[in-house]
């Protein structure tokens, strides 16, 4: 076998024939022949012992080439990325093949290929930090959540008000039948929480225990297919009022809920506790920002097959995050009123993004030469055995040094990225604003800050179990 043709194509993709000579082909033809006679009843002939010179004379020369250029694919297709020295990504595809008069076979591969990209400027990069600041407000909501935590429930004696938690009995009906998932039993709901459905909880505002009443509602219709939209009856049967007393914040609520002994000195460290909670999270999101900044600048083409196999890695990790939490993922997918397309339509650019991650991190690695030496290795090999609660001689056959090797400098090269990354000048960015509303002849509009994100872990990957050596 030997390559015949190799043509590149756009987006890292190639073409790659690969030519097998008459004698390969007659041999994968005979053990095509071989494999499949079991399947083909000849006249005169028990099924399966029919002569192959009498199968290709009836069904024709050419009954088993499909057969065996299936099973000369492989092999093919190798000896070409052999030969050619490509490192390919993704499932290659059979675009064509041709048999010679001499019998001999050409078959054409359509293959993704490793992409080779371009990166400046990694060093230095310039991202936005949240301002971290707290005010009495905050601390004074922080406080409040935590006299909620601490309130003493007791029966009340009286209609229920918002806040009240009710213990209810309930069950949906749509058009006068009941519907799956929509009964319950001495349930307990905090009026005004928000948990049931829009316009649920407002409607037990005012009644009492032991009444029965009918709560008509209209799912969203962002909620399961089968529900979305549609208009339900629940009848809910009020067993128990409760309402909530809170703690006095007082000196004593300090004592009772902290190791201080006084509210100010409490105050003091709720105070410095938020302080800490939002550097934290501005720290995440200028590491999310620098990341996302040294994705844009890797230059080359992402290979879609490349792409695709990132899709099905988050899939596989998404399902098992919901397993582990006792969800199916079709379940979910049908509460959310989504499908598998739609979470791999909207996971492609996170994809895409933590592709060029990799490959920034990879071509970082190899500019900088970092060095590892073998105390590094072994250190890492003690951490891995550490955090997986495996003996270290576990550690070491089911992992590579090579691999670790590599994960110690892909690790340094997010790391340098970092360390010379710099916080966006604020100063420039009110200059240009300013300068841009001198030349309209308007005010500049007012700098904006930057708007509150949810913390986010840093564009390092999670780690993983380590995975076994391939045979």
């Amino acid at each position: 076998m030997n390559v015949k043709e190799f043509e590149r194509k756009e987006k890292n993709t190639a073409e790659l024939t690969v030519h097998v000579t008459p004698e390969e082909f007659e041999a994968a033809v005979q053990k095509a022949y071989l494999k499949g006679r079991g399947r083909i009843q000849i006249p005169g002939f028990r099924k399966g012992k029919a002569p192959r010179k009498m199968i290709e004379a009836m069904y024709g020369q050419g009954a088993f080439y499909e057969d065996a250029v299936e099973a000369l694919a492989p092999e093919a297709l190798d000896a070409g990325i052999r030969e050619k020295e490509l490192s390919t990504v993704g499932r290659p595809s059979i675009l064509d093949f041709n048999i010679g008069e001499d019998k001999s076979l050409s078959v054409k591969f359509l293959v993704s290929l490793y992409p080779e990209v371009k990166l400046e400027g990694y060093k230095g990069i310039e991202a936005p930090r949240p301002e971290v600041n707290v005010t009495d407000g905050d601390v004074e909501r922080e406080l409040e959540s935590v006299r909620r935590q601490n309130a003493r429930i007791e029966t009340a004696e009286r209609p229920a008000q918002n806040g009240d938690v009710v213990t209810i009995d309930f069950e949906g009906f749509m058009d006068g039948k009941p519907f799956d998932g929509g009964k319950g039993e001495n349930h307990d709901l905090e009026l005004g929480s928000g948990q049931f459905i829009p316009g649920f909880e407002e409607q037990l505002v005012g009644k009492s225990a032991g009444e029965d009443t009918d709560v008509n509602v209209t799912f969203p219709e962002a909620y399961a297919p089968e529900l979305a939209g549609k208009d339900a009856t629940f009848k809910v049967h009020v067993s128990e009022v409760k309402s909530k007393e809170l703690p006095a914040l007082d000196d004593e609520f300090a004592k009772d809920v902290s190791e201080y002994d006084t509210l100010e000195e409490y105050k003091a460290s709720v105070k410095n506790e938020l302080l800490e909670q939002r550097r934290g999270q501005a720290q995440s999101a200028f590491e999310e920002a620098v990341m996302s900044r040294l994705s844009e600048k890797v230059e080359g083409d992402i290979p879609e097959a490349m792409i695709d196999d990132q899709v099905d890695q988050m899939m596989s990790n998404f399902r098992y995050n919901l397993a582990s939490q006792g969800w199916d993922m079709e379940q979910y997918f049908s509460m959310m009123g989504m499908n598998v397309e739609d979470f791999r339509k909207d996971a492609r650019p996170t994809a895409e993004k933590q592709i060029r991650l990799d490959l920034a991190f990879e071509y970082i690695a190899k500019t900088e030469d970092f060095p590892v030496s073998d105390e590094d290795v072994e250190a890492e090999y003690q951490r891995l055995a550490d955090q997986y609660k495996m003996g270290l001689d576990e550690v070491k056959r089911t992992v590579t040094a090579d691999s670790v090797k590599t994960g110690l400098k892909l690790e340094r090269a997010r790391q340098l990225v970092l360390d010379t990354a710099a916080e966006e000048k604020k100063t420039a960015k009110k200059a240009a604003k300013k300068a841009a509303g001198e030349e309209s002849g308007e005010e500049a509009p007012a700098e904006e800050k930057p708007a509150k994100k949810a913390p986010r872990k840093s564009a390092k990957k999670s780690e993983e179990k380590p995975e076994e050596k391939a045979e």
